[in-house]
């Protein structure tokens, strides 16, 4: 059974970090690209970002660039998301993603990712 367990949310302040993680059992996804995605309450699930297999590529949105660090552990079976200079904004559940095909281009589409996480809540006080 192919599962993807995010953990590493929490309650911080304006300014804070937190390093979420997301790991992967019941199988590799190697040549994957691998995505974080956030939902916040009455409002559509969207992209946060991506990393392809290599890890030569990445990509971000908009709002997180700067701020937000993706990175993967393919040994580890894990993908990791560092999240620095939070604000309120960014509270959301935070969804860790696996593409629905192999490949290295990081699409921002939620649809063109097959496998998801049960999601981790980030929440950011003002």
């Amino acid at each position: 059974q192919v599962q993807l367990l995010e953990s590493g949310g929490g309650l911080v302040q304006t300014g804070g970090s937190l390093r979420l993680s997301c790991a992967a059992s019941g199988r590799t996804f190697k040549g994957y690209v691998m995505g974080w995605f956030r939902q916040a309450p009455g409002k559509e699930r969207e992209f946060v970002a991506g990393i392809s297999w290599s890890r030569f590529n990445t990509a971000y949105a908009d709002s997180v660039k700067g701020r937000f660090t993706i990175s993967r552990d393919n040994a580890e079976n894990t993908m990791y998301l560092q999240v620095n200079s939070l604000k309120p904004e960014d509270t959301s559940v935070y969804y860790c993603a696996a593409a629905r095909t192999v490949g290295w281009v990081i699409t921002t589409i939620r649809d063109d990712y097959a496998y998801w996480g049960q999601g981790t809540q980030v929440t950011v006080s003002s």
